[in-house]
């Protein structure tokens, strides 16, 4: 697990993917590292520029949550990579939604969806 001020984290390389696994947000983030900045750090450091975020451990994504995912997202179509989440609550999609973000941050229900991109996410199984 990677803990950093702001932000814990695990890990794991896929072929062409980084995958991590978002296991906690601070609550004070005014002196931290955002989350943003972090996972660009793991980005760069691994070479890649497709990852997976899994949001299953976030009860609740608040609008700093949210924005720091659309600053990454925007960073990374730069560089034209991709990014998905997966295991979103369904509070956390509606709020996505909500920003009119779902498109862009597209939401699947496991790991493997969103690495293989299987199905599209705004439509039920």
């Amino acid at each position: 697990m990677l803990a950093t001020a702001g932000c814990h984290l695990e890990v794991d390389r896929g072929p062409d993917w980084l995958l991590v696994k978002v296991l906690a947000l601070d609550e004070d983030r005014s002196a931290s590292p955002q989350l943003a900045d972090r996972i660009w750090q793991l980005l760069e450091q691994h070479f890649t520029y497709r990852v997976v975020l899994e949001m299953d451990q976030i009860a609740t994504l608040d609008s700093h949550a949210i924005e720091q995912l659309i600053q990454l997202y925007q960073r990374i179509s730069e560089h034209d990579g991709v990014l998905r989440l997966c295991g979103l609550s369904p509070q956390n999609r509606r709020a996505l939604q909500a920003c009119a973000m779902d498109d862009h941050l597209r939401s699947y229900d496991s790991r493997e969806e969103a690495v293989m991109g299987c199905c599209d996410p705004r439509r039920p199984k």
